[in-house]
């Protein structure tokens, strides 16, 4: 299948089978976690503060992280940032093991997997286009996405069942191990890569040039900037009401149980695969622009759905719809960047892609839960879709994004 033609590139599969096995552990170290932190503390709050935790160094170091993938091998960059991740999970496995695990252990910890992440993420995505040709971009891109909603499916389900069957530290346990495999497959790559390392810029200085440089990249592509610009206030009103009011949305709205949310969070994920399936089968994708663009006002459409007084089956295909577009969307824009921005800037431009993304969620995540307790959560998300499709519609009237092919 065209799909799966990346993996006939055995750096890429290597790489691939990695950083599956890695995020399956991931998310099967989220549903541990909030179980010990649920037991330990009971408090929403100290839940909300790992969040925090994660998020604030990954913020503040992922433009030095794109400084570094652009000057450093991304191959090591990637095996310290396995090892790294790995040497802290096992850490808070032992001291589960041994009784002596505490909340600022796992304050701690996140704060280190936030960090790692600033260095990953850009290096990831820039080693990509150096294991695979530009024919293979959209399925490796495709099979990227496929392993990360694997890992929303399978990771909470392993994680619940070690839970069950060793606790929480054999969950702990098994996060570890997932990151020292992943670190394993990538070490090949240190030999197999034939694609030559980013030339270093001389010395320890230059940081403040080399972001200029990729700040420049940025700006001179009306591509770059304005989907940047437009997606870091999309991420607020898209993502924010999906992380924090839908369950509110099914107990006073929808009058469901646990079993409808476990239903909507499952059928989100569904939609992002069949959407990697469909876009994986294109070797050279056209119209890009508007492609994604379109892709966005389909998924806000989708989400306002989700607050019309509808039939539970309506709902979850506007759920399913909205993953797979925002899947089209997500595909695009990644294959954007790899063809649009040269590879010694790919790991500075990724940087502020994903600074953009992340900076407003916080602010985000605060006035949804404002706004879900004040208006309810129905208008919360028939006011968050909607003004995604404006925002999203605002975008295509820069013809240089209208005509992006």
């Amino acid at each position: 299948m065209a799909l799966f033609r990346a993996l006939t590139h055995r750096s890429f599969a290597l790489l691939w089978v990695g950083q599956t096995i890695s995020r399956v552990g991931d998310h099967l170290y989220q549903v541990a976690l909030a179980w010990w932190v649920l037991e330990k503390t009971g408090s929403a709050l100290a839940m909300g503060t790992v969040l925090t935790f994660s998020m604030v160094p990954m913020l503040l170091f992922v433009l030095i992280g794109g400084v570094a993938v652009d000057r450093l091998p991304r191959v090591r960059l990637l095996l310290i940032s396995d090892l790294g991740r790995g040497i802290a999970a096992a850490g808070v496995a032992w001291l589960a093991l041994s009784g002596r695990l505490e909340i600022w252990h796992i304050y701690g910890a996140s704060l280190l997997f936030g960090l790692a992440d600033a260095f990953f993420q850009p290096a990831y995505l820039a080693l990509v286009t150096e294991l695979t040709p530009v024919s293979a971009l959209t399925s490796a891109n495709s099979l990227t996405s496929l392993s990360m909603q694997a890992g929303r499916i399978v990771g909470p389900a392993l994680g619940a069942a070690l839970v069950g069957l060793g606790g929480t530290t054999l969950a702990f346990a098994g996060n570890a191990l997932s990151f020292f495999a992943a670190a394993l497959l990538v070490l090949p790559l240190l030999r197999l890569s034939t694609a030559p390392a980013p030339r270093p810029s001389q010395g320890m200085g230059g940081i403040g040039r080399d972001l200029r440089e990729g700040l420049a990249v940025v700006a001179g592509s009306p591509i770059l900037w304005v989907t940047i610009l437009l997606f870091s206030l999309t991420n607020i009103t898209l993502a924010a009401p999906f992380a924090v009011a839908l369950p509110f949305l099914v107990k006073d709205h929808l009058h469901g149980d646990v079993r409808t949310l476990g239903l909507l969070y499952a059928v989100f994920p569904i939609g992002y695969v069949l959407g990697g399936l469909w876009m994986g089968r294109y070797p050279r994708l056209r119209w890009r622009g508007l492609v994604s663009y379109g892709g966005a006002i389909v998924a806000g459409l989708g989400l306002a759905v989700l607050g019309a007084n509808v039939p539970l089956a309506v709902i979850l295909l506007a759920a399913l719809i909205n993953g797979a577009a925002l899947e089209v969307f997500g595909l695009i824009w990644t294959n954007i960047l790899q063809t649009v921005v040269p590879g010694d800037k790919l790991g500075r431009v990724a940087s502020f892609d994903m600074l953009g993304s992340f900076m407003l969620l916080p602010i985000g995540y605060g006035l949804t839960g404002w706004a879900t307790e004040a208006l309810g959560p129905a208008l919360v998300f028939i006011a968050g879709g909607l003004l995604t499709a404006l925002i999203t519609a605002l975008g295509l009237l820069h013809p240089a994004v209208r005509r992006f092919d």
